[in-house]
This record gives structure tokens, sequence and C-alpha cells, in this order.
């Protein structure tokens, strides 16, 4: 029986730790993990969002994914709209749904994400 997500997965390409972390962690505000010493040597990086955990892992041959995506719960999206238009994150504007206003970014590396406030 599923129970709920442990983590989601996104491919970035070899080296691009510190443009994930600088993007994860100085933009939207993630807490970093520490990747268990088994995998270390993968590459990659792992973020902290709520109970669940982001994980950014190294892909040869590395395309981002422009339809697929994780849509991350946030409180407050007027103002992380403001630190995105700041930090120079293009977004695009997408109609809201019953419950919940969202926008859609991309990531340093072209992956899709949903940022979504529910009412």
């Amino acid at each position: 029986m599923i129970v709920g997500i442990d983590h989601i997965q996104l491919a970035m390409p070899q080296g691009e730790e510190p443009r994930a972390r600088a993007f994860f962690e100085g933009v939207l505000g993630m807490r970093g993990l520490q990747k268990p010493d088994s995998l270390k040597g993968r590459g990659g990086c792992w973020f902290a969002c709520g109970a669940q955990e982001l994980h950014v892992g190294v892909e040869a041959g590395f395309r981002p994914a422009k339809k697929a995506h994780p849509a991350f719960l946030v409180e407050g999206l007027e103002a992380i709209i403001t630190l995105l238009e700041a930090a120079g994150v293009e977004m695009t504007q997408q109609p809201d749904l019953p419950n919940a206003k969202r926008v859609f970014i991309e990531d340093p590396f072209g992956n899709r994400i949903e940022l979504i406030e529910r009412r």
C-alpha cells in the first residue's frame, strides 16, 4: 500500500551542484541535506521540502523535463513571486485552479517546476 511520497527526483548535467544549491537553497529557500556516504560518488544534491525531499541527480545525456514536473506547495506565493523576479527567474502565469493560484518556473537546467498555493 502506498502511504505518501518520500522524494522527487530531478536531473541535471554533471558538475552543476553549485548551481543547483544556489537555486534550490538560495532562491527557493530549501534546506540542503547531506547525501549518504554510499551515494556521494554519484554527484547530485538533496534538499528538504517539507516532510519530503527533492533529489537532484546527475544524468548522462541530460535533457530537461519540460512537461513532467514537481508541484511544490507554498505559502505566500505573491512574496515568492517578488523574490523570483528579483533573482531574474522567469515565470509563466497559469490560470488559477478553483482552489489554488500557481506559477511555473524552470530550474537552472530547464526542468519545469510548479509553485502552487492552496486557498
